[in-house]
């Protein structure tokens, strides 16, 4: 089994243990960012978990679909890969996003996914499921605060969009 190449020290600081490649520096990067946004409140810069995402998903070589849980001060609970697909799409599930909701007790969701081809204008589809989530999620009174479509070099929010 081999050894993290990124430690963590009891100071919490990351430490660079042996040889990396510039994706494995993108993870622990993402990592970073993560430890820096739990228990913070996300939605006091919702350009910071657009740019986490971005970080998280930039080496992905499929669509994943991915969520936000956060509690209802929209601090941030836990990040989650929901669904994987493939170069052009994913399929989103509701029932399963309801039972992570209800699993991580979120009183708010953010969702994003990341487009390979680099375009970041959301597709009929991309509206519609996150239309159905907001359904979804309404009946057990989880709010969704915001859906990023997302690249490695930029990001469309369906908030800022007015989608929502």
């Amino acid at each position: 089994m081999s050894k993290p190449l990124f430690i963590k020290n009891e100071q919490g600081l990351y430490r660079v243990r042996g040889y990396f490649r510039p994706e494995d520096l993108v993870r622990v990067a993402a990592d970073i960012l993560l430890d820096n946004m739990t228990g913070t409140e996300v939605m006091a810069n919702p350009a910071n978990a657009a740019r986490f995402v971005q970080f998280a998903l930039a080496q992905e070589r499929n669509e994943h679909f991915t969520a936000l849980f956060l509690n209802t001060q929209h601090q941030l609970i836990r990040f989650e890969t929901l669904f994987t697909g493939t170069v052009d799409g994913a399929s989103v599930y509701p029932r399963v996003v309801v039972q992570k909701a209800l699993e991580h007790n979120a009183g708010a969701v953010i969702f994003a996914h990341n487009h390979p081809s680099g375009e970041c204008e959301p597709s009929t589809a991309d509206r519609q499921i996150t239309r159905r989530l907001i359904d979804a999620l309404a009946l057990i009174d989880v709010r969704v605060l915001d859906h990023f479509v997302v690249s490695r070099t930029k990001y469309v929010s369906f908030a800022e969009r007015g989608l929502l």
